[in-house]
């Protein structure tokens, strides 16, 4: 009876967690527009979390166009949204550790010329919703997620996929992938497992490379070092759990020098921009779910049951 409580109490926090999102990611839908700052969008979407009673899971990722993932404003960006910009919105939240991870594209054009894209990773993203139930496999859901892309002519991202939610783990097992591979039998579901389901589709080669400035870190474990910044910085980067972070949110005395050291020493991993490989367009569609035994309770929607 004490562990079923206990799992109540864990499940209400990842609950919690996905209420937060959607009203934060519904606000800031409303500030996606020509001309608005993508800085300003980052920081409401992160206020507008802890203003609610949560912490950002990872900070605010704004991809536009060829980027895929792990692109978020400097302190400093003077950045907009431009006309024709296929905006990706990525969100996450957490509640004493337990996540909730969404993500939405928009079409910032004015005659919708990117609606059949988006429409390609939304309908892989709730195709793979109504596959989720006690019992099903990972390859299963990612054909699911393969062919409702391809059928609408475009390509999923290869070496991009879903992942699980655990306390302080943004992406832990399993894998979600967005393509079938002809080897492995991937991993079983089971009853209250938490995942979140992530396809990405192109009409570009279908692959991520890193490019860009590096605006993403996270802890990987604290290591002796000389300098004091460094140490400073270390001791106050521990109140993340080892969850992603920005640069944008840390003291600037000798940041570079800084970050560099503690990435050099093996402190820090960073988190370079992902863009697709040929420079075609990305589209991402996400949800955390609840594996139940006939289905899946969606976290981040405002519609949960499914």
């Amino acid at each position: 009876m004490g562990d079923e409580l206990e799992l109540e109490r864990i499940l209400e926090r990842y609950r919690a967690a996905g209420r937060i999102l959607v009203e934060v990611r519904e606000a800031a839908l409303e500030l996606v527009k020509p001309g608005n700052r993508l800085l300003d969008v980052a920081e409401f979407v992160e206020s507008g979390i802890r203003d609610r009673g949560g912490e950002p899971a990872f900070p605010c990722n704004i991809s536009r166009n060829e980027e895929a993932a792990h692109a978020t404003p400097s302190i400093d960006d003077e950045s907009v949204f431009e006309q024709d910009d296929l905006v990706k919105l990525d969100i996450g939240v957490h509640i004493d550790g337990y996540i909730a991870d969404s993500a939405v594209t928009v079409d910032l054009s004015a005659d919708g010329k990117h609606k059949e894209l988006i429409s390609a990773s939304e309908s892989a993203l709730y195709e793979a919703i109504k596959v989720i139930h006690d019992g099903v496999s990972t390859v299963e859901i990612a054909e699911v997620i393969e062919n409702a892309i391809r059928e609408r002519g475009y390509k999923p991202i290869v070496n991009l996929s879903g992942h699980g939610l655990a306390r302080y783990n943004s992406h832990a097992p399993p894998t979600i992938p967005n393509v079938k591979y002809e080897h492995g039998h991937g991993v079983i579901l089971k009853t209250n497992d938490v995942i979140a389901i992530e396809p990405f589709a192109t009409d570009g080669g279908g692959k991520v490379v890193e490019g860009g400035n590096v605006e993403i870190y996270s802890l990987i474990k604290p290591k002796p070092v000389r300098m004091r910044e460094a140490k400073k910085l270390m001791n106050e980067i521990k109140k993340y759990h080892g969850l992603p972070f920005a640069r944008r949110w840390l003291p600037r005395e000798r940041l570079n020098l800084v970050l560099k050291t503690l990435k050099d020493t093996g402190v820090l991993r960073d988190y370079p921009v992902l863009r697709e490989e040929d420079k075609g367009l990305v589209a991402q569609a996400e949800h955390t779910v609840i594996v139940k035994e006939d289905g899946c309770e969606v976290t981040t929607s405002s519609t949960p049951k499914q």
